[in-house]
């Protein structure tokens, strides 16, 4: 079958409306609904919030931009859109790379979305506002059982898994096109009741008065920016796997770009909404932690009026949220499983769900394991993925050397925009995101060698041999095939 034969046969998105929804669900996720709230309230609120929508716009949305057109380009997911652009050969092996941070952080994604799932039932249930209970007791309960924590896992796998059997069109789209306007209304409906809170005014000022201070500690930018990429889904391969189910004439600038992010914005702010006036309103602790949604917020439902159902649209806004991003994610997988191999659609569905699940037991185990299986690759597999990406758009995409990024911008990217990208877009994408990308990691490994040598030291050696055995079996790969073609001749 040629290029254009395959091409042919791919699916595409149904809709303009339908590509969008997906888009905007897959970059809104956990990331917004429970990481944005508590990563705020742990580095001093406003000041905070301003340097993560600075370097969101700045970084993520040109990023998105070029990620998403490299879909649309070559048509492929991640490994065949590098090997389009780099050729056959160990380069390809970069594409790999990519494939391989994504399932890793799959299979520590889907104990969360599986910990939402559980508090999905309580909430049903009424268990937050029986007498005596105890957030702290139920989430340490949920945490020491292996039966609640692998079986949740394991549901949230087989749920994303039956969707995605469906394919791009009658599986995702149509499930995020009612999911995201569900969760749109769900968290409205929160935060409107949590700002009506007596008290709820110190929660705003907390979000909007900015602590110059915070502003001026590199701290804050590397970890605003960590949460930008971690939000938006940068370098997860995401964009690329999207981008190659539109039609050639689809706008990128605006669906893959600037849509994704103004979506990815508003998310987040009607979760700190419904988070910041509620907790201050009945003077909790903003700077609780990764704790704050699941064990710092279950107390503050029973103090509300109509707390049953401000709990039950909360945790199904935040599943909805999370089930789209996981559909997203695993998706990235598929597409490629099935573009690489013989297997067919429902068989690529079936042997990537199983290797995330089996991935992800130790995560669902242990929240240690997760949390170190977040440091490792959130902090040095995830940049590695968005450079592989961005130097190829910058750097290699293209007729020629000097005129690459400049002529992906013209041809490509504002190619039936219904917004004009100016020249920056180029100078970010080629100057100032990969630079960016190599000094987050300098950054971690420095700012953490001496407080966490073991797993520093782990997260870069990991890393390490997940590029050298990508670029090794690539290479080996195109020669073993090279040979059998030579053989058969």
């Amino acid at each position: 079958m040629t290029d254009d034969e395959a091409r042919t046969a791919r699916e595409e998105w149904g809709t303009r409306f339908g590509f969008l929804m997906a888009m905007v669900g897959a970059m809104v996720g956990s990331g917004n609904i429970w990481r944005l709230p508590y990563i705020t309230g742990e580095n001093g609120g406003g000041g905070f919030l301003l340097v993560y929508l600075f370097l969101l716009y700045l970084i993520a949305v040109p990023g998105l931009m070029a990620e998403t057109m490299l879909g649309r380009y070559t048509g492929r997911g991640v490994i065949g859109s590098f090997r389009s652009i780099l050729g056959e050969g160990r380069w390809e092996g970069f594409g790999l790379v990519v494939l391989i941070v994504n399932i890793a952080l799959m299979s520590y994604y889907a104990p969360v979305v599986g910990w939402i799932l559980y508090y999905i039932g309580h909430s049903l249930l009424g268990t937050f506002f029986q007498p005596g209970f105890a957030a702290q007791q139920l989430w340490t309960a949920f945490a020491a059982s292996p039966v609640l924590t692998l079986g949740t896992h394991t549901l949230a796998v087989a749920l994303i898994g039956g969707v995605l059997l469906f394919g791009i069109r009658d599986g995702i789209e149509r499930t995020v096109k009612w999911m995201f306007p569900a969760l749109v209304i769900a968290l409205l409906a929160v935060a409107i009741r949590s700002l009506t809170l007596s008290g709820a005014t110190a929660g705003l000022a907390f979000l909007f008065t900015p602590d110059w201070n915070s502003v001026t500690r590199p701290s804050t930018w590397i970890t605003a920016l960590g949460q930008a990429l971690f939000s938006t889904g940068l370098g997860w391969g995401i964009a690329v796997t999207y981008g190659s189910y539109l039609r050639k004439h689809d706008d990128v600038a605006l669906g893959g770009g600037l849509f994704t992010a103004v979506g990815n914005t508003s998310i987040g702010l009607l979760a700190l909404f419904a988070v910041f006036p509620a907790v201050f309103a009945f003077g909790l602790e903003p700077a609780a932690g990764s704790n704050l949604t699941f064990i710092t917020l279950v107390q503050v439902f029973p103090k509300m009026a109509g707390g049953p159902i401000w709990a039950i649209l909360f945790f199904l806004g935040f599943f909805f949220a999370a089930f789209t991003s996981g559909l997203a994610i695993t998706e990235v997988g598929v597409t490629t499983v099935q573009e690489e191999t013989r297997l067919s659609r429902k068989q690529s569905v079936l042997g990537v769900s199983l290797a995330i699940w089996l991935l992800g037991l130790p995560s669902a185990y242990s929240a240690e394991f997760l949390g170190l299986m977040d440091f490792m690759f959130g902090n040095w597999g995830l940049p590695v993925a968005t450079l592989a990406i961005i130097v190829v758009v910058g750097w290699k995409m293209g007729p020629g050397w000097l005129l690459t990024p400049e002529w992906v911008r013209l041809t490509e990217l504002n190619r039936n925009s219904d917004i004009y990208v100016g020249r920056w877009w180029s100078l970010i994408v080629q100057y100032l995101i990969p630079p960016i990308m190599l000094a987050i990691m300098v950054y971690f490994v420095v700012s953490n060698i001496g407080q966490q040598p073991i797993e520093t030291a782990g997260g870069v050696v990991l890393v390490g041999i997940i590029l050298v055995a990508s670029l090794v079996i690539m290479s080996a790969t195109r020669q073993r095939g090279a040979s059998q073609t030579l053989g058969g001749d």
